[in-house]
């Protein structure tokens, strides 16, 4: 099938450059963005979530100003310009292409936000992630919140849907000295149906470790050569579910898997440079938070999730298995919730919704506890609208794999579409 690739650039990129900016290949544009990307990231200490490229990349990074950096986004935007007007690809040189043109419009617009530009959730949203994100008001989870508490036992008399919620999960929670045995089991779980369905480069590993004090629940740190190291947050009681979520989301077949694929597939074999650094505020963050949380359904479907838990998980952290199905039921409701997150940040980042606000927002339809909903704030403080990845990010990863045959009934057509995402260059806007 023929692939046609629409690229609008801002009208300033089309004026002309030197010529000693023009006609760079496509390979020198992959380097350049790489040298740019490393560059932000001394201005920005959050930018470069992994690199694993030449070293000696490096050393000019500091010897740059925010101006500077935006002009070298637009030397590289109007080549890439040039380029999508003249050059013919594969399906696979497009996706290189847009990727590399999508990246570089993030990048540029987060040297941008660095610079003192505001923008608001939504147009950083489109500009960073390439996506519009939907809109939810409050009506939409007040439905859901009616029909949560009817599904939750009745609690103390006067509780809210969220105390009830609350008191319901206490019984649920992982105790910290079980943490280990019951991640190190769910982690090895996911990791061999992972293998039973996809090729990981030799030797992948990673190491979990136990930290505190974090605005986020988890985290995946890849350091090249098929390794990451993954650190859970303590803060916070973590509960049964987070166990798989986790295990899934963060190593198998999640960002860890992710991460090597891409590394495997296109950094070496491919010897695209572009895939060896991980802007972490770019449209790449949405494929990576999407399929990460979809990995979750791909490799424990449904009833079998539930199953394993029950014999295992549940048992591993002295908790009663006999109520594992009663409990995912609950979650599920839950889960329709997600978006409530997107629209506190957008109300905290658009001035609609002032940090007090946005923390009871999470509360009441978010069904977080005040101290969850205060840490979410702060994550939203510190990545603004990429909340986002995550819930709309997955249903993007799902509509796209489901549309291509990998439905639930057909988990073999499943793996093998999710396996082909986590080793192309398809960015948001490719899943529709």
């Amino acid at each position: 099938m023929n692939t046609v690739l629409f690229l609008v650039l801002p009208i300033a990129l089309l004026v002309p450059q030197p010529s000693s900016q023009m006609d760079m290949s496509m390979d020198q544009i992959a380097e350049s963005y790489v040298k740019l990307v490393l560059a932000v990231g001394t201005h920005d200490a959050d930018f470069v979530d992994a690199y694993y490229g030449p070293p000696e990349w490096t050393h000019d990074a500091e010897a740059h100003t925010k101006e500077q950096l935006i002009a070298r986004a637009d030397t590289l935007l109007t080549n890439l310009e040039r380029i999508a007007m003249t050059a013919r690809f594969d399906e696979m040189g497009y996706l290189r292409l847009q990727y590399l043109t999508k990246q570089t419009r993030a990048v540029r617009a987060r040297v941008e936000l660095l610079n003192g530009k505001k923008f608001s959730f939504d147009e950083e949203a489109e500009v960073v992630y390439d996506v519009k994100p939907p809109v939810y008001g409050k009506e939409y989870f007040e439905e859901i919140l009616e029909k949560l508490s009817k599904a939750l036992p009745a609690g103390e008399p006067g509780a809210t849907v969220q105390q009830r919620y609350e008191a319901y999960r206490s019984a649920f929670i992982i105790p910290k000295d079980k943490l280990d045995a019951v991640f190190t089991a769910a982690i090895d779980e996911c990791r061999k149906r992972t293998k039973e369905h996809l090729e990981l480069p030799e030797g992948e590993s990673f190491v979990v470790e136990y930290v505190t004090d974090k605005p986020w629940s988890g985290y995946n740190w890849y350091k090249g050569k098929s390794h990451s190291v993954i650190q859970v947050n303590t803060d916070l009681p973590i509960f049964v579910d987070r166990a798989i979520d986790l295990a899934a989301h963060e190593g198998y077949p999640g960002h860890h898997v992710y991460n090597a694929l891409l590394e495997e597939n296109l950094a070496r074999k491919r010897g695209w440079v572009e895939f060896t650094v991980y802007p972490l505020f770019s449209p790449q963050s949405l494929i990576a938070e999407g399929s990460a949380n979809f990995g979750v359904q791909v490799v424990f479907p449904g009833e079998e999730r539930i199953e394993w838990e029950k014999n295992t998980l549940f048992p591993l952290a002295g908790l009663d298995g006999s109520r594992a199905g009663d409990f995912y039921k609950i979650h599920l409701l839950t889960e329709k919730l997600n978006y409530a997150g997107n629209e506190a940040a957008r109300g905290y980042l658009n001035g609609t919704l002032n940090k007090t606000e946005a923390t009871n927002w999470l509360v009441r339809y978010g069904l977080m506890s005040p101290e969850r909903a205060e840490q979410r704030v702060r994550f939203i403080e510190k990545y603004r609208s990429y909340v986002i990845n995550y819930n709309l990010g997955q249903d993007l990863v799902r509509e796209f794999i489901e549309a291509r045959g990998g439905v639930s009934s057909d988990p073999e057509k499943r793996w093998k579409e999710f396996g082909e995402l986590l080793s192309s260059p398809r960015l948001p806007s490719g899943l529709k």
